[in-house]
């Protein structure tokens, strides 16, 4: 299936691919292509039918994420790979939303390595490092990610999530499919960790610059409503002084709750503070 995620607050978009792990929508992608979204729509080609989908939670140090579409049933599923898993040599064909045209391309190639590590990156996102990863040679391009890589039975061991640049010949990389899957049971556990964040994050509206003061005020977000401007310094968060980074702070707590926030103002050198009702944040 192909993905299309909007990132309203960055006036942007951005292509990916799925595969349904349920037949009631439980869709497995990279967290890179849903990464920063405000809403996402999936589309199963064989069908034409056209989803809303909810993130149910990520795991961006893996590169992983899980949705939910919004009244699928009857889907058709992946075939996983329950066997041996990959060897080097095997023949592969990595299925994706190549370029984000829309529809699912199919790239041919063979098992080139395996247990690599690499650090990936893409438009939009964080460098993470990547390991117990699965090389191969089939050329894929942006917007394959998330998608399936089949052995030659059909059945998937991984999940198409980088390619090389600047090489003549594409190197590519898929998670393991076994790895991808520890990750996502434990977002359905629904439990959060140092890794895993459960739904969509808690958001104030802010980004800050190199020195922790603040470079942008979102328009129709809690920190806009709250007098924050560029330039001020947001000195704590219920009392807690942001000793670290804000994110730190903000991801103790839920979309809804509500904080008071502690700034210096630049333009006055004062101190002062409000209260805020954080909202639902882009995913991360």
């Amino acid at each position: 299936m192909t993905i299309a995620s909007t990132l309203g607050y960055q006036d942007a978009q951005s292509a990916g691919t799925g595969m349904v792990l349920t037949s009631d929508g439980l869709v497995l992608t990279n967290n890179h292509v849903i990464e920063g979204s405000t809403s996402i729509e999936v589309t199963v080609e064989s069908t034409g039918a056209v989803y809303t989908a909810a993130v149910v939670g990520t795991d961006a140090s893996s590169d992983v994420a899980l949705l939910q579409l919004q009244d699928a049933s009857g889907l058709a599923t992946v075939a996983l790979d329950d066997d041996n898993g990959a060897a080097v040599g095997d023949a592969v064909t990595a299925v994706g939303n190549a370029n984000g045209g829309g529809e699912l391309l199919a790239a041919t190639g063979s098992v080139t390595a395996l247990d690599q590590t690499m650090t990936a990156s893409s438009d939009g996102s964080s460098a993470e490092t990547l390991d117990g990863l699965i090389q191969f040679s089939a050329a894929v391009v942006p917007g394959d990610s998330g998608g399936p890589v089949f052995d030659d039975e059909g059945e998937v061991i991984g999940m198409t999530t980088a390619a090389s640049s600047g090489t003549v010949e594409t190197v590519a990389y898929a998670i393991d499919i076994e790895d991808a899957l520890v990750i996502a049971h434990q977002i359905q556990s629904g439990i959060d960790s140092d890794t895993v964040t459960i739904g969509y994050p808690a958001f104030l509206g802010v980004s800050l610059a190199s020195d922790g003061s603040v470079a942008g005020v979102l328009e129709g977000t809690p920190a806009a409503s709250s007098g924050l401007a560029a330039g001020d310094v947001i000195t704590a968060v219920d009392g807690v002084p942001v000793s670290s980074t804000l994110s730190d702070l903000l991801d103790t707590y839920a979309p809804g709750d509500t904080v008071t926030l502690t700034w210096t103002v630049a333009s006055t050198g004062d101190s002062t503070s409000t209260t805020v009702t954080l909202i639902a944040g882009p995913a991360d």
